[in-house]
């Protein structure tokens, strides 16, 4: 099978950023955090859906993929960095965006004033989930089991809402949307770098496990 080209996975990238930048918008614009969770995973389905490319979702096959798959999840991470910036932009030009901005300021005083070894374990967990919901969308599409795709992609972006665990690309937007000054770069670059290879180590531990302890037909 021939291989994407780089443009094509980075233009597959930007709309995945895009998509999450709206959970985001969705999230901090709901009261009822159930629902704020509920809504979120909206745009995890519809990367699923159309075949968009998320650096959470692409990260976790690394132990099954070449070493030239790093490329592509390199690019994805860039794509999606440059999405949700884009939203953040363009959300703080509305008459939202002040609302949305002092929110998204609250979400990360929070998160880079953690410490690492705090952020590193609450992205593994993110990590484990999102590739348990990526994984288990591409296998329901190939069934053709739509319910299932639906609820598994779901219920896992819920569990992390509500277990405030880290998510890379959604704190990107949160970063992004919430900045007020240049002083707040320092911390928010080192956070987001913690999360992002949090979120890797966890989503790279269920196939690394599978590959050396399970047999091949149950992997």
């Amino acid at each position: 099978m021939k291989s994407e080209s780089a443009w094509c996975i980075l233009c597959k990238a930007v709309i995945s950023g895009l998509l999450i930048g709206i959970g985001g918008i969705v999230n901090l614009s709901c009261e009822n955090p159930y629902m704020g969770g509920f809504l979120f995973s909206f745009g995890l389905f519809c990367i699923i859906r159309y075949g968009f490319a998320l650096y959470t979702g692409k990260v976790g096959y690394i132990p099954e993929q070449p070493p030239v798959y790093l490329r592509e999840v390199g690019l994805t991470l860039l794509g999606n960095i440059l999405g949700t910036g884009a939203d953040a932009l363009l959300i703080r030009l509305t008459r939202v965006g002040e609302g949305i901005q002092e929110k998204a300021a609250a979400c990360m005083t929070v998160k880079a004033g953690d410490s690492l070894p705090s952020s590193l374990i609450l992205g593994f967990f993110c990590g484990m989930l999102m590739y348990l919901a990526v994984d288990n969308g591409k296998r329901s599409t190939a069934q053709g089991f739509d319910t299932a795709m639906v609820f598994g992609t779901t219920v896992p972006v819920m569990v992390f809402i509500f277990c405030k665990f880290n998510h890379s690309i959604a704190d990107c937007f949160y970063f992004f949307a919430g900045i007020a000054s240049t002083s707040e770069i320092p911390g928010g670059v080192l956070y987001l770098l913690t999360v992002v290879v949090g979120n890797a180590l966890g989503g790279m531990c269920i196939p690394f496990l599978k590959r050396c302890f399970l047999p091949a037909e149950q992997s």
